[in-house]
């Protein structure tokens, strides 16, 4: 086993894969170590849905739109099939239409479009006749996470001079070293992409960042029997977009869901909805903080899920044909990097959206190790 290399990634999710991808791309022999035989982490168990259309104004929206020419880059060459592609933000209360009128006129509503209730039927065919409107994105795509992480990982391998090792832990990392039940690896430059795992590497650093998990439901839904053409959302991904944030009729959508959804706000709930090659759909999902989250699925939160879903849909009795929990690290920033010592990074995205940015950062940190210019996009964090 070839124990030194120009770069060592810790960590064989989304972020990993996303910084093995840029460092090969800058010319560096990179080997990736995950403790798993294969991924099982919040890398498979989300949408695949990359996201730009909510996310925060400034580095993350501009993260997320590089992240989707990554993607859309890489597709064809990875044999990752692209599903559906754009964004269809359906309002269910005329406040919910005020806000993505406001949104759209504003600089990130750029490519969107608001289309009346009153045509949403023609056009997408499915959704609920008393919909007060929608505002369409052009600029997503959506992947299938299961089938897209291992074969992009695949892909590196053939493509770039990339390693992976998998059932290799990682214990300790030092400058120039990285300790594993494999023995030791060394490299010039290391990134540690440590996901949910909160304890094993820089426990300090991740506590200081006031780092805690996020646990979310997901469903799977029997197919409808009519395609879905877009992602859809809901008013409720209003008051979680941060990209949102700043449209002034925000507050009276928020009074109003605060009124009739108040246990779906306590839950975490907003909807996404993506359809598969099959038929069936994604949907979730909900959001519940805890250092150690519970490993259980209470039916109240999937049936508030489904119910929002039937609101959107003419689906009034959707058929749940798997459920599953999502983990990943939530905290009061978006992503942070810090370098704990000289030659190591530690990266993680503490806000659910690594598939919609992380290629963008795992530029930005592969840039900074280098001393290279950053990337046009943004600056590192």
């Amino acid at each position: 086993m070839d124990r030194h290399f120009d770069c060592l990634i810790v960590g064989a999710g989304i972020i990993g894969l996303a910084h093995a991808l840029a460092a090969a791309r800058q010319g560096l022999r990179v080997a990736v170590l995950d403790r798993e035989a294969r991924a099982v982490g919040a890398s498979i168990r989300n949408f695949g849905f990359i996201t730009v259309t909510g996310q925060e104004e400034g580095i993350t929206w501009r993260r997320a739109m590089r992240s989707r020419d990554v993607w859309a880059g890489i597709v064809g060459d990875a044999g990752i099939a692209v599903h559906q592609r754009g964004l269809l933000m359906c309002a269910r209360r005329p406040e919910a239409l005020t806000v993505l009128e406001e949104f759209a006129a504003g600089p990130m509503g750029q490519g969107c479009e608001i289309i009346p209730g009153h045509m949403l039927a023609d056009r997408h065919p499915g959704l609920r006749s008393d919909l007060a409107g929608a505002l369409v994105s052009p600029h997503e795509l959506r992947v299938e996470s299961r089938d897209a992480i291992p074969r992009l990982t695949h892909w590196l391998q053939r493509a770039y001079p990339v390693v992976l090792h998998t059932g290799v832990a990682v214990h300790s990392v030092e400058s120039g070293r990285v300790h594993s039940s494999a023995g030791v690896f060394t490299a010039d430059h290391i990134v540690v992409c440590p996901g949910p795992d909160l304890r094993t590497l820089f426990a300090d650093v991740i506590a200081r960042r006031g780092i805690t998990l996020c646990k979310l439901h997901m469903l799977r839904v029997a197919s409808p029997g009519f395609p879905v053409r877009s992602p859809l959302m809901s008013d409720l991904g209003l008051v979680r977009y941060l990209g949102y944030a700043g449209c002034p009729s925000l507050p009276a959508v928020r009074a109003r869901l605060q009124d009739e959804q108040a246990a779906w706000l306590d839950d975490g709930i907003h909807l996404i909805a993506v359809q598969g090659s099959d038929g069936s759909l994604v949907v979730g999902d909900s959001h519940h903080y805890a250092d150690s989250p519970d490993p259980f699925q209470p039916r109240a939160v999937d049936d508030r899920m489904l119910a929002e879903l039937s609101a959107v849909l003419d689906l009034p009795s959707p058929e749940v044909v798997e459920r599953w929990v999502g983990l990943y690290p939530s905290g009061p920033d978006v992503a942070f990097t810090e370098t704990p010592m000289p030659g190591v990074r530690l990266v993680m995205v503490t806000s659910g959206t690594g598939a919609s940015t992380g290629f963008a950062i795992g530029e930005e940190t592969i840039a900074d190790m280098l001393g290279l210019s950053p990337p046009p996009h943004g600056e590192p964090s």
